[in-house]
């Protein structure tokens, strides 16, 4: 054989073994999870979004709606809310080391078997001291 046959032969392989990864590798979480990201940017999906501050465990922001988002190169959360047909509004949240998201699907099925709730208690993370004073 050529060197170009065996090079024509080797892509062809290569080719063949990468199309076989594409449609067998993902499993169905992974196409669940890109198709309900895909609803959730066309602004299909009901969500809930809570900003926390870490520092302080306060809650500093929820959101409830349908909205898109993205991180952008500022730091910032681009939150892009559908509040109208054709109507939308555009909020930045600032990112920093204190601070963090937690996004939640809220348009889930009511069925029992799929039901799940987030709770976000800042106040059970803290340490719990307790003081024995003996004389």
């Amino acid at each position: 054989m050529k060197m170009g046959k065996v090079i024509k032969v080797f892509v062809i392989v290569i080719t063949v073994i990468a199309i076989l990864v594409m449609l067998f590798g993902c499993t169905q979480a992974d196409v669940v999870a890109n198709n309900i990201s895909k609803e959730a940017d066309a602004f299909n999906v009901q969500r809930k979004i809570t900003v926390l501050n870490a520092r302080t465990d306060n809650v500093m922001m929820e959101l409830i709606g349908t909205f898109s988002l993205k991180n952008n190169n500022s730091h910032e959360l681009e939150v892009i809310c559908e509040v109208g047909p054709g109507v939308y509004k555009k909020h930045f949240i600032y990112l920093s080391e204190y601070t963090l998201y937690v996004v939640e699907d809220i348009s889930g099925s009511n069925v029992d078997k799929y039901h799940f709730e987030l709770n976000i208690l800042p106040l059970l993370n803290t340490p719990q001291v307790k003081f024995d004073i003996t004389d």
